[in-house]
């Protein structure tokens, strides 16, 4: 009995061993769940951090790529803006230039003598070259042109339009119609004005010489090297203004002349001194025309051919110089017979009373 006592004993001891290292399993157990339970948790947290961090980061990417877009589009436009500056300045360089050889002329017209006659203009202070008004107007046959001496005279005739004129007494009416007479006349003119290399103009030339003797004294003059020429290619007078233009093979033969100005020259019994200026080459660069109308100046058409040119015209002039027709003082007219075509000067209107065009 004690041997089985002792066994069961010890079986109880074993026991007791066996559910303790059971206990200390299930505690192990139970610890390593937890353990595993806040790892995933702190796993899905570390997840859910990185998923910030990368959007933040991708956001953060994004800004970059845009600003460094705009930049880039920035430094595009500012080099558009560069080549843009760099053309304007190459083209005021090229302006600038022309304008020095410009100014370098001290006086590229030539020399004409002046003199006061005791007129008085305004806007006299006002530096301008004046251009004569001389326009060719085609004259078509049945038609006649008359001038009044007063604008307010060949309004009225414009504005009646339609004019029945009695020839006289052949007891016949002819029906006339009045129109305007309108131009393409340049409004604004600017003018590019270039030195020509090989040509000078010489003014100030001896009047009582003869023209040859003038061409041939100055083509020696200016051919010779001591006097600071060359070789010369051409001698021209310009009757229009009393100037000789000389033309050299070499191209910097001129601008050593017109530099000068003065020049003696020899006309063997007597020497004269004259003067040199550039000649330039001039270029319209811009021009806008506009409509004129000829204000004192009516077209008269519809005219038949039925009795002599001069009797006809003679016709006309009496019937719209009659006040009772509308008309008043006629200063000019011509008539046109069918069948012709002729060409009808215009030149500068300016009344005495204003002196102006």
């Amino acid at each position: 009995m004690d041997s089985k006592q002792k066994e069961i004993h010890k079986c109880k001891e074993q026991l007791e061993g066996l559910l303790k290292e059971q206990k200390t399993l299930r505690d192990g157990i139970d610890k390593n769940k937890t353990f595993a339970k806040e790892f995933r948790q702190r796993v899905e947290g570390r997840k859910v951090s990185n998923e910030e961090v990368n959007k933040k980061y991708t956001k953060t990417i994004q800004k970059k790529k845009e600003k460094c877009r705009i930049i880039q589009e920035e430094q595009n436009r500012l080099q558009m803006e560069i080549m843009k500056i760099k053309e304007e300045l190459q083209s005021l360089d090229h302006k600038n230039s022309r304008r020095k050889k410009q100014t370098e002329i001290s006086t590229a017209v030539p020399e004409r003598r002046v003199v006061f006659e005791g007129k008085t203009k305004d806007g006299a202070h006002a530096v301008s070259f004046d251009v004569d008004s001389r326009i060719v107007y085609p004259m078509e046959g049945g038609t006649a042109m008359i001038t009044f001496e007063e604008k307010d005279v060949a309004q009225k005739i414009l504005t009646q339009k339609e004019h029945k004129v009695e020839l006289g007494d052949c007891d016949h009416r002819i029906t006339l119609q009045a129109k305007p007479i309108q131009f393409l006349v340049p409004e604004h003119v600017e003018m590019e004005t270039l030195v020509c290399p090989h040509r000078i103009l010489v003014s100030n030339l001896p009047k009582e010489e003869a023209e040859d003797k003038v061409l041939d004294k100055l083509n020696i003059h200016f051919s010779r090297k001591r006097d600071g020429g060359g070789e010369v290619e051409d001698v021209d007078m310009l009757h229009d203004s009393g100037t000789v233009v000389i033309t050299f093979v070499d191209d910097d033969i001129a601008k050593h002349l017109s530099d000068k100005q003065d020049h003696e020259v020899d006309f063997g019994k007597k020497k004269y001194k004259v003067k040199v200026t550039p000649f330039l080459n001039g270029e319209i660069a811009q021009m806008k025309m506009c409509n004129s109308e000829c204000m004192r100046t009516v077209l008269l058409t519809g005219i038949p051919d039925i009795m002599v040119k001069d009797n006809l015209q003679d016709n006309l002039e009496i019937h719209f110089q009659k006040t009772t027709n509308g008309g008043g003082e006629v200063e000019s007219i011509l008539y046109n017979p069918l069948g012709h075509i002729i060409l009808a000067l215009f030149e500068e209107d300016c009344p005495k009373d204003s002196q102006t065009v």
